[in-house]
């Protein structure tokens, strides 16, 4: 009795063992691949899953991990892994030393952001997908840098990050990864290089900081002849509007002195009813001789040489008043 009892334990235990291990509980963005009798069979989604014992079983791939230890020195480890990550995954390669166009031995890091969308192709098309990738990436880094210079590589970042994205995702496409992003961390020349490169950016600045003052005493220059040109214009300008109008209150001013002394003239003539020619001429002599004796050192006394016109005029404006009165 106490026989049957130990044999339908070991019974029921390996029942329940047979039976637990049919069971598979996926979880949420993982998957599994099975085998059945070492052939695909299906691939189990996220969820409760019941398979067959002994002839269904999980296929295992190798996976290669990075991590960082306390000192920051990355620590490479591989791993057997029968479920299959369905999440975005960031891959952060170790540095690797490439040679530019130029011939300069410089460092590099990349990260590669890729997810795997086909789990039967990373498991049987690959054997080691992380590891692969990497691989790709560095010979591919290596054609890339390859071809440019090493000033072209620090202003060429974007380039060099979508050609290898698009180097990388063609490549990876039999093996059921879609590479989302690829970036370009570091570049790091060698120390001589680098301190050429300090000294060519700061000559460079010294460079564009005399063209910028020069340019700018050259504006200051030209923008201060053109005040003093602006000024001499208006000042000229000025003086001529000046001048024209002085001209033309004097020439009005003679016209309004002309004027009066026409109505005078006329007025007079009119008063002493006689020939206004007399009387001007005989006004202009007098004028005239007033003029010449006029001065503290004239002693000549001279009568002009039409005299006798004057005397005439003289007796003709003697006949006019007489007449008047």
């Amino acid at each position: 009795m106490l026989e049957f009892s130990i044999l339908a334990a070991v019974v029921f235990i390996f029942a329940v063992t047979f039976i637990a291990s049919g069971v598979i509980v996926v979880r949420q963005a993982e998957t599994v691949v099975i085998e059945r009798l070492g052939k695909y069979h299906a691939t189990l989604a996220s969820g409760l899953h019941v398979i067959i014992p002994i002839l269904d079983r999980p296929r295992s791939t190798t996976w290669k991990y990075i991590a960082s230890d306390m000192s920051g020195r990355q620590i490479v480890t591989r791993r057997t892994v029968n479920r299959i990550d369905l999440r975005e995954t960031v891959y952060d390669f170790p540095r690797q030393n490439v040679i530019t166009s130029d011939n300069v031995v410089i460092e590099i890091n990349v990260v590669i952001f890729y997810q795997v969308i086909e789990p039967m192709k990373v498991v049987y098309e690959i054997a080691n997908l992380p590891d692969a990738i990497e691989k790709l990436s560095q010979t591919t880094l290596r054609n890339i840098f390859g071809d440019i210079s090493l000033d072209q590589t620090f202003v060429s970042r974007d380039t060099i990050n979508n050609k290898l994205r698009v180097i990388l995702d063609e490549a990876t496409e039999k093996w059921g990864v879609k590479v989302n992003r690829v970036e370009l961390q570091d570049i790091i020349p060698p120390a001589d290089i680098k301190q050429a490169m300090e000294k060519q950016m700061r000559a460079e600045r010294d460079r564009r900081a005399v063209i910028l003052e020069a340019e700018g005493l050259k504006q200051s220059a030209i923008l201060s002849s053109e005040g003093v040109k602006m000024a001499a214009i208006n000042q000229a300008d000025g003086q001529k509007q000046a001048a024209i109008l002085s001209a033309e209150g004097q020439a009005k001013a003679r016209v309004v002195v002309a004027d009066a002394e026409a109505a005078a003239i006329i007025r007079v003539a009119e008063a002493i009813k006689g020939d206004p020619t007399n009387y001007l001429v005989a006004l202009k002599y007098i004028e005239a001789l007033k003029t010449m004796v006029e001065g503290k050192d004239n002693k000549v006394v001279y009568m002009p040489f039409e005299a006798t016109g004057v005397l005439s005029s003289l007796g003709g404006i003697k006949e006019m008043l007489m007449q008047k009165n």
